[in-house]
């Protein structure tokens, strides 16, 4: 007999977006399957997962690990390249990669501790850890078949324009006309001769405590400049950053901690503040969205 989970409402609502409900109602079938086929037994679903169902599990030998079955999309390289970027990280700078099934877009990784989030530091300690954890993992990486920085910037761009049509424009067309132009600079600023694997999505609760400092989970995973990495934390705590007297202050602190371009890093923040807080608004992620999308309004005024 399967079992029923709780999944949190906003993956249902990601999963309702994506046109898979099936997934859904298929899931507790899902997750019996891998509980047999890796021999693990499914424990807590964790609570604070996105974009995926996520839960604890205990294996045969008595150790812990996490089970994450993703939302099955159109396109379905988004675990491909999540496991890609596991695999080439090896364990280091993201959580170690234990099975794979594709066929359920689902991954068995090492369990790590609280994230950035849960440990409440104050934002100049989380941003160092950040940055710290982010760069361990940028490497070269030849024939990863992994999204350009440029795909992603044109990717980015699409979704701006269609949503924020969609979504009768929940904010300016001006934070809009900024952030498009943002992702021409940085379609166009592709090279591949400087760029690395980079995560995608570094943030506070995508940053977990491990035996020896912090990784990463829930890579995205991009050939791209590593600006690319510090514009997603350019993106969070908006409200922080409306505080500022100039919002370019963090640009400057994070490019001179990584020793990276400066406008880079604003271009990529431009972009992701103003695509995510649009997905939020789809999702009804709220109140980061609204937030996200007034820190839009600041930032493209600068």
């Amino acid at each position: 007999m399967t079992r029923e989970f709780e999944i949190p409402q906003v993956v249902q609502n990601k999963a309702a977006a994506a046109g898979a409900q099936a997934w859904l109602t298929e899931l507790p079938e899902r997750v019996a399957h891998l509980e047999r086929l890796w021999d693990i037994t499914v424990d807590n679903v964790y609570t604070e997962g996105t974009e995926a169902f996520v839960a604890a599990a205990l294996c045969s030998d008595g150790s812990t690990a996490v089970l994450k079955v993703a939302i099955p999309r159109l396109d379905t390289t988004e675990v491909r390249h999540e496991a890609t970027v596991l695999r080439l990280a090896a364990g280091d700078g993201c959580a170690a990669l234990l099975a794979e099934e594709p066929e359920h877009h689902a991954l068995l990784m090492e369990q790590l501790g609280p994230s950035l989030f849960d440990l409440d530091l104050p934002v100049t300690a989380r941003w160092e850890i950040l940055c710290d954890t982010a760069s361990r993992l940028w490497r070269i990486t030849p024939d990863a078949s992994l999204p350009t920085g440029a795909e992603k910037a044109a990717w980015l761009s699409d979704a701006i324009s269609s949503r924020w049509t969609d979504l009768d424009q929940p904010c300016s067309e001006r934070a809009v006309e900024v952030a498009l132009a943002a992702s021409d600079r940085r379609r166009l600023a592709h090279d591949d001769e400087r760029s690395v694997l980079v995560h995608g999505d570094v943030h506070q609760w995508n940053v977990l405590q491990a035996s020896v400092g912090f990784k990463l989970i829930d890579p995205d995973g991009l050939f791209a400049e590593p600006e690319y990495d510090l514009g997603v934390i350019m993106r969070e705590d908006p409200i922080e950053l409306m505080a500022d007297s100039d919002p370019r202050l963090r640009a400057r602190w994070l490019a001179q901690r990584c020793e990276l371009d400066v406008e880079a890093v604003w271009d990529w923040g431009l972009i992701e503040r103003v695509s995510t807080g649009l997905l939020c608004a789809e999702i009804n992620l709220q109140p980061v969205g609204r937030q996200m999308l007034r820190a839009a309004e600041y930032a493209a005024d600068a």
